[in-house]
């Protein structure tokens, strides 16, 4: 099961956009809502969640997805229930992916040390250590990073490949129409 948190203010386009291309790609995804079960996001577009911060089963967690957006990124690290959903995954080898201003939360809990990540601009100074390479999309080890909105598309068949493998994210990409022909 993929976990994607939302918090007040999150953003629209990033949290969509991967819970949209991964259920194309047959993987099970449920919206967790931080606090509410109906979440507004940073462009007032409120989103019925599939379920809270308490009920999710780690035990199933196959990843956990952090989209950005302000306020969402802060009230995202404010949550204990999400700091400790990206205490489990890294203790029990789970991808997590976050995205736009998202990868500062873990830079700020020192995840990123020596690890090759990306981030939205302006927000580098909260990835300590992190080996910040400007790409759309970066990836070491359990995890996987974006650089914000306009990446959503990329993250996301990223997200697919690893969870279903390459073929997967290419028949997604294909449908997508997103690429010259």
């Amino acid at each position: 099961m993929v976990y994607v948190f939302l918090a007040e203010g999150f953003e629209e386009i990033e949290a969509i956009t991967v819970v949209d291309l991964l259920r194309r790609a047959q993987i099970e995804v449920r919206t967790v809502g931080v606090g509410l079960k109906q979440v507004k996001g940073a462009h007032n577009i409120c989103v019925e969640c599939d379920l809270l911060g308490h009920e999710v089963q780690e035990q199933d967690m196959q990843m956990l997805v952090l989209p950005g957006g302000m306020p969402g990124m802060v009230n995202l690290a404010m949550s204990h229930e999400v700091v400790d959903r990206i205490k489990y995954a890294v203790e029990n080898n789970v991808w997590v992916a976050a995205i736009c201003a998202s990868p500062s939360i873990l830079g700020n809990m020192g995840l990123l040390e020596g690890k090759k990540a990306t981030c939205f601009p302006g927000f580098e100074k909260n990835m300590y250590k992190a080996n910040l390479t400007g790409e759309l999309v970066e990836e070491d080890g359990i995890f996987i990073t974006g650089k914000g909105p306009g990446a959503s598309i990329p993250f996301a068949l990223r997200l697919i490949e690893k969870l279903k493998g390459k073929q997967a994210a290419l028949l997604v990409e294909d449908g997508l129409q997103c690429k010259k022909s």
